[in-house]
């Protein structure tokens, strides 16, 4: 299996296939309340069949082209993802999203995880727009969005019922242009 280095800290990507649906499974179970706040995640996966059907969901999208899933590992251990949740190439969109588990929350891991990814959609993909869709309560997510450049364009006031709430959220996005000049200034 391929790992692709997010530093010199032991973090790195790694494809999230079905044959690691017990992996992913315990990984939810370490951060089931803290992955739960703000992403419906751990209400889908509660035991290995439905880790395992997640799991095919995504690669489902990835064998239509429609979206991805890459596990962040930190030392070997499974600890978050991030995600294309949705990708339609011929439009050149995708909505890239992401979670952690406490353990490894506040070392940059979802930033540069989420980099790799977006780099690889639009020079690979060719996709144009690249949307991160958070409640307007997910501080760190926001700060992740902000650290990759995007722009917040919206906020959906209670667009989002969960748990019994309703919450607003906030679309932030980044277009092709912005990230390569981010990423490669003049």
């Amino acid at each position: 299996m391929y790992a692709i280095p997010l530093g010199d800290d032991g973090a790195a990507l790694r494809p999230l296939e079905p044959c690691h649906a017990q992996e992913f499974l315990a990984h939810i179970d370490r951060g089931r309340a803290f992955i739960g706040r703000f992403n419906g995640l751990p209400d889908v996966v509660t035991d290995l069949a439905s880790s395992r059907a997640f799991l095919q969901a995504y690669a489902d999208k990835a064998a239509s082209d429609t979206g991805r899933i890459a596990g962040v590992h930190l030392d070997g251990t499974l600890v978050g993802a991030v995600i294309f949740r949705t990708m339609d190439v011929a439009r050149g969109t995708a909505e890239a999203g992401c979670w952690l588990e406490p353990a490894a929350v506040g070392r940059g891991l979802v930033t540069r995880a989420a980099r790799v990814i977006i780099d690889w959609a639009v020079e690979e993909r060719g996709i144009h727009r690249v949307e991160w869709v958070v409640s307007s309560g997910n501080a760190p997510s926001i700060a992740v969005a902000r650290r990759l450049g995007m722009t917040r364009e919206a906020v959906l006031r209670e667009s989002h019922p969960y748990r019994g709430e309703r919450h607003d959220e906030e679309i932030w996005a980044v277009l092709a242009p912005e990230w390569r000049a981010a990423r490669h200034p003049r």
